[in-house]
C-alpha cells in the first residue's frame, strides 16, 4: 500500500445472491470488455447506491445507471437484455447530477414481470478498473445492501 492509496468499499447495490461477473451469460460482461466486478440474482425489485457518489449515467430507459464515487466509476445493470423493455417495470428514483449516499434508492423495478422475459442477472462493474491497484471481490454467497462486495484500491 502506497502513501497515497485509498480503499473503496462498494457495497451490494442489490439483495441477492452475489456471483462473479465472468459467470454472466451475456459476453459483454463475462469477458470484462465493460469493466472487471461482480453479479447479483435479485431477489427483490430495488437498486440502493452502493457508495457515496455522484450518479453520473442514468440510461433512459432506466435499466443501468452509472455513479461515480472518488474517481472511481460503478455501472450496474439489471438483467441482460433488459434495455429492450425500454423503460418498462423501472422507475428511477434519482437522476444524472444527483448526489447520493450508500443506501439511497436509486431504481425499483417489477422482478417477476422483467423475470418472465429476462435474465436478470444485474452486472454491477467498474469500467475503469485497470486505472485500479487493486480490486479485491467478496465470495460468493447471499447478500443485503449492508454487505460490502467489493474492495477497491486506487
Amino acid at each position: 500500500m502506497g502513501l497515497f492509496s485509498k480503499k473503496i468499499e462498494i457495497k451490494s447495490p442489490i439483495k441477492g445472491k452475489l456471483v462473479d461477473v465472468t459467470e454472466v451469460k451475456d459476453e459483454a460482461f463475462s469477458t470484462k470488455a465493460l469493466g472487471d466486478g461482480m453479479a447479483i440474482i435479485p431477489e427483490e425489485g430495488k437498486v440502493y447506491a452502493p457508495v457515496d457518489g455522484e450518479v453520473i449515467t442514468m440510461i433512459d430507459s432506466n435499466h443501468a445507471i452509472g455513479l461515480s464515487a472518488k474517481g472511481i466509476e460503478i455501472l450496474i445493470h439489471i438483467g441482460m437484455d433488459t434495455v429492450k423493455l425500454g423503460g418498462k417495470y423501472f422507475k428511477a428514483h434519482v437522476k444524472e447530477g444527483d448526489k447520493v449516499k450508500a443506501g439511497t434508492l436509486l431504481i425499483e423495478f417489477d422482478k417477476e414481470e422483467v423475470e418472465k422475459e429476462y435474465d436478470i442477472t444485474s452486472p454491477i462493474i467498474i469500467p475503469n478498473f485497470s486505472e485500479l491497484k487493486a480490486l479485491n471481490k467478496t465470495e460468493h454467497r447471499n447478500v443485503t445492501i449492508d454487505d460490502t462486495i467489493m474492495t477497491i484500491v486506487k
